[in-house]
């Protein structure tokens, strides 16, 4: 877009818009678009393999967790309790 520069008497240069082109935000949105859609690719070609390493880090929290929750089932309301009482104080005292 032409522009024009002015100095003010402050001794500040200011640019001047010169002619306004009704097409300039569609230029301007068109860029934009362009520039997401290029990073979307450039992300997908990186993200393979982050996502199968997120995929398998989920995968075995959420192993984990069923079992700690099946785990919690087997034993009883009591013996959980006696669980959670020794490794407190394997944690409190062993550490």
């Amino acid at each position: 877009m032409p522009d024009e520069l002015v100095e003010t008497k402050d001794g500040m240069k200011l640019r001047k818009l010169v002619e306004l082109k009704t097409t300039t935000a569609e230029e301007y949105q068109k860029a934009m678009l362009d520039r997401v859609e290029y990073f979307k690719e450039k992300n997908q070609q990186k993200s393979q393999f982050n996502s199968f390493l997120q995929n398998t880090v989920v995968k075995a929290f959420s192993t984990l967790l069923d079992l700690k929750v099946n785990v919690d089932k087997a034993l009883g309301e009591e013996n959980l309790k006696k669980v959670h009482e020794v490794l407190d104080n394997v944690l409190l005292f062993g550490l």
